[in-house]
């Protein structure tokens, strides 16, 4: 069962489509909500405990079934600061280019994210004047 979910999608969209319009101009909050939101929605399309996705200062997560790590520093860990994850959550930037320009740092055979990068609940795409999108 994933995570609790902590940003409800009615806070967590409006921020992340902020950063998106803009995200040189967006406030720190916005950034954080954002970052909180996609990752809760990472552990909920990629539910288990084998990988710690951190954002530091923003938030971590726990994610992707395989086995369960309990003390220590978990066998499985993926960092990386909070514009690169959002460029990752909303297809913005893939994951090879990000692992590859040094902007995430993945180790553990389970730390391969790609499968679930972007995001739906990030992505970018047309909608109705008024609809949830990016711009």
């Amino acid at each position: 069962m994933p995570p609790r979910r902590r940003t409800p999608p009615e806070v967590g969209r409006p921020a992340l489509q902020q950063w998106l319009a803009d995200p040189a101009a967006a406030p720190v909050e916005a950034v954080r909500t954002a970052v909180r939101f996609t990752l809760e929605e990472l552990a909920e399309v990629a539910p288990g405990n084998s990988v710690e996705v951190r954002v530091p200062p923003h938030g971590a997560v726990q994610a992707v079934a395989g086995p369960r790590h309990t003390r220590g520093t978990p066998p499985n860990v993926v960092e990386t600061d909070g514009e690169t994850w959002l460029r990752l959550a909303s297809g913005r930037l893939t994951w090879q280019d990000a692992v590859a320009g040094g902007t995430v740092h993945a180790s553990g055979e389970r730390a391969d994210l790609s499968a679930w990068l972007p995001l739906q609940a990030a992505r970018e795409r047309p909608g109705a004047a008024g609809a949830w999108r990016a711009p």
